[in-house]
């Protein structure tokens, strides 16, 4: 997906902390009547920070005809309640309140990952073979930066004492992808390498003169797998790095391509919902209506074809496309 920033909360639903009936939303999109189509289009929702609604959520998703949504996201039990083909990986402030680590005991790390099962992909593999497509996690609870974030529960968890470690651990999660997949990379974070400006993909926004926030693990597996391995790896998505810059400096770069010809897409657009009256709302209310944020990535036979940043206006049952800006078009100029 992707989960969250260094300054802002993340978190705020355990899978075991809401009694409440959750809404239900539409049936979940038939992945077998994709199989004969040559176009799949996938939903990036970065960095949820509390907006998140399930039924008007869902019903924006249908609206867009999603046949795949990608997320590192915070809003574990309703993100894993959505009836849609989804691929999570969780972010720094996630794993918070996780400071022991007990046989006995469950801790809230566990609880989360028991949520999302296997479509939490943290230093793992997650196939689609009928839309001939797998997608890579990245480094889970990711901070940012050349230093390793939560070293004790990585070493617990995954065994990862370094970046070293890491790297190896993203690199082996995409060997033994079926040939004929394209691969999409999911982390939390982006890479090292794209800009030390503080208006770039991964450029420090919070301090003055800026400076590259990537994680050099990602950059590393990115870098031995196209030296040892035929993997076709078009597309990395992330978050963490907000599109408004702190201090009110502008917004950020979303979107680079990369002269490996990667596309790098960062999908945290925070706020990601709005009131319709353009009021910025954490828990807007159904009668008044949202505008709600999502990054569509349309692949057409086997390439990137188009990325868009989407606003759909859902206003009780009724959904509508407000804006829609393009990022990138397959003729290879990019407008972000």
């Amino acid at each position: 997906m992707l989960s969250a920033f260094l300054h802002a909360p993340t978190l705020s639903f355990l899978c075991s902390s809401s009694s409440s009936p959750q809404p239900q939303p539409k049936p979940r999109p038939c992945l077998s009547s994709m199989a004969s189509s040559s176009l799949v289009r996938i939903a990036v929702v970065g960095d949820v920070h509390d907006d998140w609604n399930l039924e008007e959520d869902a019903n924006a998703l249908q609206f867009l005809k999603v046949i795949l949504v990608m997320k590192n996201l915070e809003l574990v039990q309703d993100v894993a309640a959505l009836n849609f083909p989804k691929a999570v990986i969780l972010g720094n402030h996630d794993s918070w309140s996780t400071q022991q680590f007990s046989s006995k005991k469950k801790d809230r790390v566990q609880l989360q990952l028991e949520c999302l099962g296997q479509e939490h992909v943290g230093y793992k593999r997650l196939d689609f073979p009928l839309l001939k497509l797998s997608i890579v996690g990245g480094w889970p609870f990711s901070c940012g930066g050349q230093q390793i974030f939560r070293k004790r529960l990585l070493s617990a968890r995954y065994g990862i004492q370094d970046m070293e470690g890491s790297a190896k651990r993203i690199y082996e999660a995409a060997l033994g992808t079926p040939e004929d997949h394209l691969v999409i990379l999911l982390a939390h974070n982006g890479s090292t390498g794209l800009g030390s400006e503080l208006n770039d993909i991964c450029g420090k926004d919070w301090v003055f003169g800026g400076g590259d926030h990537g994680d050099p693990d990602l950059a590393q597996a990115i870098s031995h797998l196209k030296e040892t391995t035929n993997v076709s790896i078009p597309l990395l998505v992330f978050g963490h790095m907000h599109k408004e810059l702190a201090h009110g400096n502008g917004l950020r770069k979303m979107i680079v391509v990369g002269a490996d010809d990667i596309i790098y897409l960062n999908g945290a657009i925070v706020p990601r919902v709005k009131r319709s009256t353009n009021e910025t709302s954490l828990h807007a209310s159904n009668s008044d209506g949202t505008y709600r944020a999502f990054t569509l990535v349309e692949i057409l036979s086997g390439q990137v074809n188009k990325i868009s940043e989407s606003w759909v206006s859902v206003v009780g049952n009724e959904t509508t496309l407000e804006e829609e800006h393009i990022l990138f078009k397959s003729n290879g100029q990019s407008s972000c």
